[in-house]
């Protein structure tokens, strides 16, 4: 497959997935915030930190307001990595590999973008916030519903899933961090009955609020919520699902198209260490560090797939 392709099908995918994180991202600082001890603007900061805009959000502001927040992630043309924006770049993107998409992709992907575009149309408020995340997360869906309902499994499937992955595992860790490192107000609060309800926050957050008891009937704690997040092959979200996911599709692509890649390596190696991992060193080593440095090898690993298949953004 040509460069030009493989970049629009992983960066397609890419920004859909980012759409819905950065609505599972706001959901998350939403539900915290109203279970915060006080009125501070400290977890809508910590949102945008967690998305990577910091620096661009405060050329533009001196506070944190919620409303903002809010607005600033979801629609504001300033921001290249706003919900807006990324649906803007999804279907660019969809556009350009048009042909090597089914017909039930692509008008899934165009639809999104008109209604996504109408929604975001106005200010959004507190009040219809929850809906707007909703229709986010469900064009999303939609998109990636009709990629596995229609499409054939060969390349073209394999670099749009490498693109799912890679953003979501980067946008798990992101989430945990948010929680455990920024949001938490200090170590006296480590568990309370505020730390165990925003721990059960972050669960509903990446729709594995039921999941998560389904296989743990016993008290909700930290580490088991972790080690889930982290650790779980079976979590479509955790970090060890996401490698793997990643590790298959570019070991196909290896042994059927271009040979031995850097990439695949790279995938594999983070695989290995998060399936002979245990939780419990996590913890005694530091979440936060071990969350921090996997936010930084996922984007090494981005770059370096780019690289291998010499293709940009």
């Amino acid at each position: 497959m040509l460069g030009r392709n493989a970049g629009g099908l992983f960066w397609m995918f890419r920004y859909l997935e980012r759409s819905e994180n950065t609505a599972r991202l706001l959901d998350t600082g939403f539900r915290i915030a109203l279970t915060a001890s006080d009125g501070a603007e400290t977890e809508w900061e910590s949102i945008i930190s967690t998305t990577g805009v910091r620096e661009q959000y405060l050329e533009k502001f001196d506070t944190f307001e919620q409303a903002q927040v809010i607005n600033y992630l979801l629609r504001d043309k300033d921001n290249p990595s706003s919900v807006m924006s990324m649906f803007d770049g999804a279907r660019t993107n969809a556009r350009m590999v048009r042909t090597a998409l089914s017909s039930e992709v692509w008008e899934a992907t165009n639809e999104a973008w008109m209604n996504i575009k109408q929604i975001l149309a106005r200010p959004v408020s507190v009040k219809n916030l929850a809906q707007v995340l909703a229709s986010i997360r469900q064009h999303s869906s939609q998109v990636r519903g009709a990629l596995h309902g229609t499409m054939l499994r060969n390349e073209i499937f394999d670099f749009a899933r490498i693109g799912t992955f890679v953003e979501r595992a980067d946008n798990t860790a992101r989430i945990l961090d948010v929680k455990y490192y920024v949001l938490l107000p200090s170590a006296a609060f480590i568990g309370s009955s505020m730390d165990n309800a925003q721990w059960e926050t972050i669960l509903r957050s990446v729709s594995a609020f039921r999941s998560f008891r389904w296989l743990n009937e016993a008290e909700t704690t930290p580490m088991a919520i972790a080690q889930f997040l982290i650790l779980d092959r079976r979590m479509p979200r955790s970090l060890a699902f996401c490698y793997s996911k990643i590790s298959g599709n570019l070991r196909y692509l290896a042994q059927n198209h271009v040979g031995e890649l850097p990439c695949l390596e790279m995938a594999q190696e983070a695989y290995a260490r998060l399936d002979n991992c245990e939780i419990e060193s996590i913890f005694d080593e530091g979440l936060h560090e071990f969350l921090e440095a996997s936010i930084g090898g996922t984007a090494r690993l981005a770059s370096q797939i780019q690289q291998d298949f010499r293709f940009t953004r």
